[in-house]
């Protein structure tokens, strides 16, 4: 009995190692998935994250006190105005410091096309992973699936190209 003991002995770690290696590859390539919430935008509108399954969705949080954000927006108004008919859509998140009216003022002042919520509450940054910094952006495609998180400005040749791969 000892004899087919060792047998097995000999074959149990490297399938225990496989195994393990294969659920760590698999976790690896599983994208999380945009969390469940629900944005109230400015003009009250309620928007899930749900109903904009079919679309390539950017998430971006920023601030009106945000140079890199500020700089950005423009860039990011051409983005949206180019990509929404191609399935594409921006949710601009408002950071809870940020004033209610400097971010309402900011975005009648420069005629945002996206909506555009203020984030009061800090609930959506819970939900985003506790986001601290801006500009931060999160892309989910069609599924849901996150494709990019982007701390810091966005890479808007980059941004295009995967818009444009998700539209196929």
């Amino acid at each position: 009995m000892s004899k087919y003991f060792s047998s097995y002995k000999k074959w149990i770690m490297p399938l225990v190692a496989l195994a393990l290696f294969i659920g760590l590859a698999i976790a690896v390539m599983q994208k999380p998935q945009a969390p469940e919430v629900t944005f109230t935008t400015l003009d009250g509108k309620k928007i899930s994250m749900a109903s904009l399954r079919g679309k390539t969705v950017l998430v971006n949080f920023w601030a009106t006190d945000c140079p890199g954000c500020i700089k950005e927006m423009p860039t990011l108004i051409e983005t949206y105005k180019r990509y929404k008919d191609k399935n594409f859509e921006v949710i601009a998140v408002a950071m809870p410091y940020d004033p209610p009216a400097q971010v309402l003022n900011y975005s009648q002042e420069k005629a945002l096309p996206f909506a555009v919520m203020h984030d009061g509450f800090g609930e959506m940054v819970k939900a985003f992973g506790n986001v601290n910094l801006t500009p931060t952006a999160f892309v989910y495609d069609p599924q849901g699936r996150r494709l990019q998180k982007v701390i810091g400005e966005l890479d808007f040749p980059k941004l295009h190209a995967l818009i444009e791969q998700q539209a196929r």
